[in-house]
């Protein structure tokens, strides 16, 4: 080989091994709240820390939690004032932190229990607290399908159950639907509703997603479909399946029991 010839099979752009890359700054986004009946939203906008990285997608604010703190927003007075609030899979909170605004009687925000990912929720939380009159919240760590004990005291007790179990953008999590489904059944009112939405973010795969609103019978739950609305995608990189990716489907779980 000649002199001139640079070989790069020995790494020459590789860091040392004793070098480590520090982890991504947490960053911001800033939630604009719309009127609701001609009335503006106090406070108007909400803040929110978003972790620098997650391999749970929990450092990026979605379409369809924007939805879903919209329909919040909207349907406080039958969805939100006075009950008791669950959110699974919950990432900066959004609809969490928006229902607290709404006269929640609790609201208890969920994610996997990563520290990271916990902490952030109890700092976005925390700096809302400061700016507004936020309802009684906790913040838990919980993996989907398992004991329920930290969530409701009894699952034979109605009055310890949700009113409004919140699931933003996790159906995606195919394998996932049934230990979801069972942490619904486990711990919503017999009155309750779970409020479901979600895109598709990976188009061929639309089919798995709408699968959870079939598989939800065989836990005792009617799926309703509120809307189906199309945004922005939140990638631009695949022109042949953006409208699918820039749809939001809502739906209600309804039990049956």
């Amino acid at each position: 080989m000649s002199d001139d010839v640079i070989s790069l099979e020995g790494g020459l752009f590789e860091e040392p091994e004793e070098f480590v890359q520090p982890p991504p700054e947490p960053h911001f986004a800033h939630y604009q709240r719309k009127e609701v009946n001609g009335t503006a939203p106090s406070p108007s906008e909400v803040t929110l820390r978003l972790v620098g990285k997650s391999p749970l997608w929990g450092h990026l604010l979605w379409n369809a939690g924007i939805f879903t703190a919209d329909y919040l927003d909207k349907n406080a007075a039958s969805l939100v004032q006075g009950k008791r609030i669950l959110e699974l899979g919950a990432a900066a909170a959004l609809p969490s932190l928006i229902a607290s605004l709404n006269g929640a009687k609790e609201v208890v925000s969920t994610d996997y229990p990563d520290p990271e990912l916990i902490q952030n929720i109890e700092w976005n939380f925390d700096n809302l607290a400061k700016e507004a009159e936020v309802s009684p919240y906790s913040v838990k760590g919980y993996i989907w399908g398992n004991d329920v004990g930290d969530l409701i005291s009894s699952t034979e007790d109605e009055d310890n159950k949700f009113d409004l179990i919140i699931l933003s953008d996790v159906v995606f999590n195919h394998t996932e639907h049934d230990k979801l489904l069972k942490t619904c059944r486990d711990t919503l009112k017999k009155d309750g509703k779970c409020l479901v939405v979600f895109s598709p973010h990976r188009p061929w795969l639309l089919e798995k997603d709408l699968e959870f609103f079939t598989r939800c019978e065989e836990h005792e739950f009617k799926a309703e479909k509120i809307d189906l609305v199309v945004w922005k995608p939140m990638f631009e990189e695949d022109e042949e399946t953006a409208e699918i990716r820039a749809r939001v489907y809502s739906y209600f779980l309804n039990p049956q029991w």
